[in-house]
């Protein structure tokens, strides 16, 4: 991200209080890290964007944790007709059969332990760097997961307000 006021960052620091929200939406499924975000607008910079977003994940109570995590389909089955599940999830695509079975018995032991999806930043990970995170954090306590998703999901908001500063930009130009 760039230190300055991108055209891309202005754009989303004047659109409709609506439109913006419906990006943020698309970005992490809580309404209150949305409504966050979205009050604390206008943004000097991306990387103050990148700073608010952090700040409200880390301030998600469980249960905006859990709405957050409903919007993230399981890994290896990104949602139809989602081109940002499917480039996230990209690692699983060329997975062999063997190891996308494995990940779907990974998947619903996991969800059945903590009750959420797996969460997992999986941009650039290959499907066995997946799958060994299933192994490993199927064996936390539901303390340690809640931190450790809550990790996640920040990362992916990251990549994914990034990615909206720059749509943006794109589409201004």
């Amino acid at each position: 991200m760039t230190s300055s006021t991108s055209p891309g960052l202005a754009r989303f620091n004047t659109s409709a209080d609506s439109d913006a929200l419906a990006a943020l939406h698309e970005v992490c499924a809580s309404s209150a890290w949305g409504s966050k975000l979205l009050a604390q607008r206008p943004y000097a910079t991306a990387d103050d964007l990148l700073r608010a977003g952090d700040a409200a994940t880390a301030e998600l109570t469980a249960e905006d944790l859990a709405e957050a995590m409903a919007g993230h389909p399981p890994i290896g089955r990104p949602k139809p007709g989602d081109p940002t599940s499917a480039r996230e999830q990209s690692g699983m695509a060329g997975a062999s059969e063997d190891l996308k079975a494995e990940m779907l018995e990974l998947n619903l032991a996991y969800q059945e332990r903590f009750g959420h999806v797996f969460l997992i930043c999986a941009t650039g990970r290959t499907g066995e760097q997946m799958r060994d995170a299933a192994r490993e954090r199927i064996g936390n306590t539901p303390e340690q997961e809640r931190e450790t998703v809550r990790t996640e999901l920040g990362r992916i908001n990251r990549i994914r307000l990034t990615r909206l500063v720059e749509r943006l930009e794109e589409e201004s130009a």
